[in-house]
């Protein structure tokens, strides 16, 4: 397949000045894109009406329904037959697309070059064959993004999953856009922190161990989808940080304390439900056999009537056991296993609420008492939740209004007006709002895995 360096110089520079341009756009700095060489005036008069009876001749049929919907009007073509820049930078993304994991051969890279090239002629033919092969291009490079990332995740349901849409969907998708041009520069179709973190794995300066960083956080963050919901919560348990989006973009953060390496905050999304006011805290087994126990053992039996714990059969026994008859000594060996909760209120690990999206490894948001934990660089301290900086924040955005903050009863179950999504995710290599890459510790030793990142 022809690479880049092999085009026309008239379309090397101009695909290097639509770039350009489309970078302008973003920053604000360009009031409008200028289209590509420009095809001969005689071509310009036709191209409209020739254009769109040659897109009706020879379009497929998978990608028949968008143009007839549009009257037969080219997405990335002008009405005077110029080749958008849209339709360039698709060109060199598909080109890198390896960066992704994914082979050029595999988007019809070598076509849509071709193309490009011939409609530089202003032939309505070749002009509509231009269009037609950006179109494929394009529908091919987002369902290969948006499918079977490698990145481990768990999804509490298929409509919190990057979807891979039909090739309507997706060219719909981005004819809906103010501008095409911002749009593909900036891959729209995935997660905001996709396009940074690619731009700089192809950017020079960093050593092969970076880009091998770069290219494992780039499957985690293919994991998320572009935008999921209206609001979702999205929590970096490398970073230990924790982001509220609404319509695409992060309006706010916070800082979060999350599992020591011993026991790892998981990969996984789910939908937040609701919110418990007062929670009691169930102690996990594990920390019943080798904190309370070992502590009952050491201190007696007042160090559970300081810690406000009571000891249960079972979660649903509706009275709690006499500690006193609990053989200690079995329980810290692992030979018996007793229930044990903190009371609401005081020093309980939850703090006043904790906000539950329903899984099976029992994950969730929560207040905490420690906030001591915040003043740290290396946030890594629980037993697998996410301890939340200021919980009566998230709270209000959750909610649309302040949690109360005096409910008498423990366990008070308020629901959230809708479901909100949240995902956690692990990226030691992060787009900073200034533009740099910071690359972070790797506190799980997740980045010496395994996945393979050869190109699919």
């Amino acid at each position: 397949m022809p690479g880049a360096a092999s085009l026309p110089l008239r379309h090397r520079v101009s695909r290097r000045l639509a770039t350009l341009a489309a970078i302008l756009c973003t920053a604000g700095l360009a009031p409008a894109l200028p289209g590509l060489a420009a095809p001969p005036a005689r071509a310009q008069e036709s191209a409209g009406p020739g254009l769109r009876a040659s897109l009706l001749a020879q379009a497929p049929a998978e990608l028949r329904p968008f143009y007839a919907a549009r009257g037969w009007s080219p997405l990335w073509l002008d009405g005077a037959g110029r080749v958008r820049p849209a339709a360039a930078l698709l060109l060199e993304q598909v080109e890198q697309s390896r960066a992704d994991g994914i082979r050029p051969g595999r988007l019809r890279a070598g076509d849509l070059h071709r193309a490009l090239d011939r409609a530089a002629d202003g032939d309505p033919r070749d002009l509509a064959r231009a269009e037609l092969a950006a179109s494929r291009a394009y529908v091919a490079w987002v369902r290969a993004l948006r499918s079977a990332p490698r990145a481990p995740m768990d999804y509490e349901s298929e409509a919190l999953t990057p979807v891979v849409p039909t090739a309507v969907a997706a060219l719909q998708s981005a004819a809906a856009q103010p501008s095409l041009d911002s749009f593909v520069a900036g891959m729209g179709w995935m997660h905001p922190w996709y396009a940074p973190l690619r731009a700089a794995l192809l950017a020079p300066g960093y050593d092969a161990e970076q880009r091998r960083q770069i290219a494992l956080n780039l499957e985690r963050v293919r994991a998320l989808p572009a935008n999921p919901a209206d609001r979702y919560v999205l929590v970096d348990a490398a970073g230990a940080r924790l982001w509220m989006f609404a319509h695409g973009r992060a309006v706010d953060s916070m800082k979060v304390v999350v599992g020591k390496p011993d026991n790892q905050t998981p990969m996984m999304a789910g939908f937040i439900r609701y919110a418990i006011l007062n929670p009691y805290w169930n102690v996990p087994d594990d920390l019943v056999r080798l904190r309370i126990a070992a502590n009952v053992l050491d201190k007696g039996l007042g160090y559970l009537a300081t810690g406000g714990y009571q000891v249960l059969a079972d979660w649903d026994a509706r009275a709690p056991l006499d500690p006193a008859r609990v053989d200690w000594q079995a329980v810290a060996q692992g030979r018996q296993v007793v229930r044990v909760r903190q009371l609401p209120g005081g020093s309980n690990f939850m703090g006043r609420v904790k906000f539950e999206f329903p899984n099976d490894r029992g994950i969730y948001l929560h207040d905490t008492p420690e906030k001591n934990l915040m003043l740290k660089d290396e946030r890594t301290a629980s037993s697998g939740c996410v301890r939340l900086e200021d919980a009566q924040r998230l709270g209000r955005w959750l909610m649309g209004k302040p949690l109360p903050r005096r409910v008498a009863s423990p366990e008070t179950r308020v629901n959230l007006p809708q479901l909100v999504p949240v995902y956690i995710t692990y990226l030691t290599a992060f787009p900073e709002p200034s533009g740099r890459l910071a690359f972070r510790s790797d506190p799980y030793g997740r980045d010496a895995g395994t996945l393979q990142l050869a190109a699919r």
